[in-house]
C-alpha cells in the first residue's frame, strides 16, 4: 500500500540488520528499538503513540520469549507486528445494525476529507450484502455538494433523499431527521447521512453536526479523516471526539504516497476503531479495515486473505472447476483465456494485487513497471479473432494475423508473441493439471529443495556411466538401464510421458500478462 511504502522500506531494513545476529544482546535490541522510533516519526505517527509503541516493543525484545527463542530475529518481528495491530486498534470492528430498522449512520469530517464519496462506497457496498440504504443530503453548505452526491447516488444504484437544492439554502437538521422518517416510510434498512464540513475545525460545524446527531440518534457515527494530512489528524480527531463524539473513523485516500501517520495515531489517541479504509477512486475501491493485515502490509508479509476474499468474490466456484477440467483435457481455449482475465480485472488493480504478495515491498520497481493496460491490449487481440479462431488458434495463418493486428491496432508481432504466451501457459497448466512438477529455474522442481534436481541429476550422471567389472554384471546393469529409461505406458499403447516445461517455458508463463 503506497501509504506506507516509506515506513515498510524503513522497517524491513532494520529487521533484515537483525537477522545476521545469532543472539540479542541489549545494545542489538536498543538499536533496533531506537531504527522504529525514527521510522515512525518520519511516518508521522504521533510522538505519544510512539513513545508507548516503543517502551513495549523494547520491554518484550528484552524479556525471556526472545532470549529463549530459537530465532531471536523472527521473535522481534512477531513482537513488532503485534504492537502495530494492538495500535491499529487490535481486533476488527463491524458495523453495528439496530435491531429495529433502519439503521442510521450519520458520516462526520473536515471538507475535502472523502464524506461524500464513502457514502457511495458504502451504499453500494452494503447493496451488495443485501441491504436498501438511502443517503441523505444534508450537506447543504458547500457548493454543489447535494450535486455530488446525487451522482454518486445514481453511480452506486442506491436511493437518495435530497430536498433541498444546497448551496447555502435549507436546514440540514430537518432534511436530517425527514431523510429518516423517509427510510421508514419506505422500507429502508440503512440511512447514511452526509452532513457538511469545514476547511477547518470551528463551533459552527460541530454544532451543526451536534444537533444532527441529537436529531436523528444515529447507530453509528463515522468520522471520515484524509490520511494524507498526518500530525493534525489527531488534534482534528480530537475535536470531533469532544465536540460530537463517533464511533468509528473511517481513513480515505490510503492510496495516496502520504507517510500513514494517521492511521498509526488516531485509533490509538481516540480509543475508536477503524472500520474502513478507502483505497482508491473508484466506488468498489473501499475495504473493511483489518488491524491485523494492516499490520503485516506495513511489515512487508503480505494480505494473503483478503487477496483471497477478492478472489472468491470475482470468480464462480463453478467455473473455476470447468476451467480446471479443460486444463487437464487440453481444451482450453482463448475464449476461457478471455473470460478468465475478464474475471481477473473484476478483482481491481493488478499492481494492487501483487501489492499483496509477502515480499513484494522489496520489488516495488518491477511493481511501478508493470503495465495495467497490458492486459486490455490482449484482450483487444482476442476480440478482434473469429470464435473459431479463439477455439483453435493453429488456424492462425499470416492473412489472419495480419487481420487480427489491424483489427486490434496491434501488430503482428504482438499477435505471435499472445498466440505463443497462450500456447506456453497451456502447455503449464495441462502438465500441472495432470499431477506433473514444473521446474523453476535455479531451483529444480517445485517441492522439492532447492538444488537437491541438480544434485540428483549428478549422481544419476555418475551412476550412468559407472561398469562393473564382473561381465554377467555388467550386461545386468545394462538391461535395467534399458528398462528405466524406456517410456512408461508404450507397452499399453499410451506412449511416453510428456516431458516437463522448460525453464523457457515458465519464461513465457511469466510474461502471460505482460511483455517485460
Amino acid at each position: 500500500m503506497a501509504t506506507f511504502g516509506t515506513l515498510s522500506d524503513r522497517l524491513t531494513e532494520t529487521f533484515r540488520n537483525l537477522r545476521t545476529k545469532g543472539k540479542l544482546t541489549a545494545a542489538d535490541v536498543d538499536g533496533t528499538v531506537r531504527e522504529i522510533r525514527r521510522a515512525l516519526l518520519d511516518a508521522d505517527v504521533a510522538l505519544p503513540v510512539v513513545k508507548e509503541f516503543t517502551a513495549k516493543v523494547r520491554e518484550r525484545a528484552l524479556g525471556d520469549e526472545v532470549n529463549r527463542a530459537l530465532n531471536p530475529a523472527q521473535q522481534v518481528v512477531q513482537i513488532v507486528n503485534e504492537e502495530l495491530i494492538a495500535i491499529l486498534g487490535g481486533q476488527q470492528r463491524r458495523l453495528q445494525f439496530a435491531k429495529n430498522p433502519p439503521t442510521v449512520i450519520m458520516l462526520a469530517g473536515l471538507q475535502g476529507s472523502g464524506k461524500t464519496t464513502f457514502a457511495g462506497k458504502l451504499a453500494k457496498q452494503l447493496e451488495k450484502e443485501g441491504h436498501t440504504p438511502l443517503l441523505v443530503a444534508a450537506d447543504l453548505q458547500r457548493p454543489n455538494a447535494v450535486n455530488q452526491l446525487q451522482v454518486v447516488a445514481q453511480q452506486a444504484g442506491a436511493a437518495i433523499y435530497a430536498p433541498e437544492p444546497g448551496n447555502g439554502v435549507g436546514n440540514p437538521v430537518q432534511v436530517a431527521r425527514d431523510g429518516v422518517e423517509t427510510a421508514r416510510r419506505q422500507l429502508h434498512d440503512v440511512v447514511i447521512i452526509d452532513t457538511a464540513g469545514r476547511l477547518g475545525v470551528d463551533a459552527d460545524l460541530m454544532k451543526q453536526a451536534s444537533d444532527i446527531r441529537k436529531a436523528t440518534d444515529p447507530d453509528e457515527v463515522l468520522f471520515v479523516i484524509d490520511a494524507m494530512i498526518g500530525q493534525d489528524a489527531v488534534n482534528t480527531a480530537k475535536a470531533f471526539q469532544e465536540g460530537v463524539d463517533f464511533t468509528g473513523v473511517v481513513l480515505s485516500k490510503l492510496d495516496g504516497d502520504a507517510r500513514g501517520g494517521a492511521a498509526l495515531s488516531v485509533a490509538s489517541v481516540t480509543g475508536r476503531p477503524i472500520i474502513y479504509a478507502s483505497t482508491g477512486e473508484g466506488l468498489d475501491d473501499l475495504e473493511a479495515f483489518h488491524p491485523d493485515r494492516m499490520a503485516s502490509r506495513i511489515l512487508d508479509l503480505g494480505d494473503i486473505l483478503t487477496l483471497i476474499e477478492q478472489a472468491q468474490q470475482a470468480f464462480d466456484e463453478e467455473e473455476a472447476q470447468k476451467v480446471a477440467e479443460k486444463f487437464a483435457t487440453d481444451s482450453f481455449t482463448l475464449e476461457d483465456f478471455l473470460e478468465q482475465m475478464q474475471q481477473l480485472k473484476k478483482m481491481g488493480s493488478m499492481k494492487k494485487m501483487l501489492g499483496m504478495l509477502p515480499g513484494m515491498g522489496q520489488m516495488k520497481q518491477q511493481l511501478e513497471d508493470f503495465d495495467e493496460k497490458e492486459i486490455d491490449r490482449t484482450e483487444a487481440i482476442i476480440r478482434s479473432m473469429t470464435p473459431a479462431e479463439r477455439r483453435n488458434p493453429k488456424v492462425l495463418n499470416g492473412s489472419r494475423r495480419l487481420r487480427i493486428a489491424r483489427g486490434s491496432g496491434m501488430t503482428v508481432t504482438d499477435v505471435n508473441q499472445l498466440v505463443q504466451r497462450f500456447d506456453q501457459a497451456a502447455k503449464m497448466m495441462k502438465t500441472v493439471a495432470r499431477g506433473g512438477v514444473p521446474n523453476i529455474p535455479g531451483m529444480g522442481p517445485v517441492g522439492g529443495k532447492p538444488g537437491a534436481s541438480s544434485k540428483r541429476g549428478k549422481q544419476q550422471k555418475k551412476k550412468a556411466v559407472s561398469r562393473s567389472g564382473n561381465p554377467a554384471k555388467r550386461a545386468a546393469e545394462a538391461a535395467g538401464l534399458a528398462a528405466a529409461t524406456a517410456p512408461t505406458g508404450s507397452g499399453f499403447g499410451l506412449g511416453a510421458a510428456q516431458a516437463p516445461p522448460t525453464e523457457a517455458d515458465l519464461a513465457e508463463i511469466q510474461k502471460l500478462f505482460g511483455k517485460s
